[in-house]
């Protein structure tokens, strides 16, 4: 399948894609409210809560913000390569699940993301400082655990 054929088949099959794919895809983070569908010879990830979905792709949005920097770019418009889009989703998670309760192991992004929002009030009160920092301490991309 050439690779135009599959994003119009992804887009028709996949209305509701889940912003941390790839990182539940290599197996970084899990996610209770993901469904799988394949696609010719690809997995793809879907989202089975629409409104968990809103908060993750807003909390995708701040990361990929708040490593700009991190990442040395000078924008954080556009595509990132697969290793800097794995450091903002797995990195970002793992971070936000450390610097919440001190364990680095993401069982599930929605929970997560629950109780991210109880302790900080809103996403765009969560200390991102820390997250990146911790990102950028401790978390090393290693390619694809499959």
């Amino acid at each position: 399948m050439d690779e135009n054929a599959y994003r119009s088949a992804l887009s028709s099959t996949n209305p509701q894609p889940c912003p941390f794919e790839k990182s539940i895809l290599t197996r970084c983070v899990a996610c209770s409210q993901v469904g799988k569908r394949n696609i010719a010879e690809r997995e793809a990830v879907v989202c089975n809560d629409s409104a968990s979905r809103v908060h993750c792709i807003t909390l995708h949005e701040f990361l990929r913000e708040k490593f700009t920097f991190a990442l040395h770019r000078k924008t954080n418009q556009g595509p990132l390569p697969h290793a800097q889009e794995m450091r903002v989703q797995c990195g970002g998670l793992k971070g936000l699940q450390s610097v919440l309760d001190g364990n680095a192991q993401v069982g599930d992004v929605s929970d997560l993301l629950s109780r991210s929002l109880q302790a900080y009030g809103n996403i765009d009160g969560f200390p991102y400082f820390e997250i990146v920092h911790w990102t950028t301490a401790n978390y090393k991309y290693r390619g694809s655990t499959k």
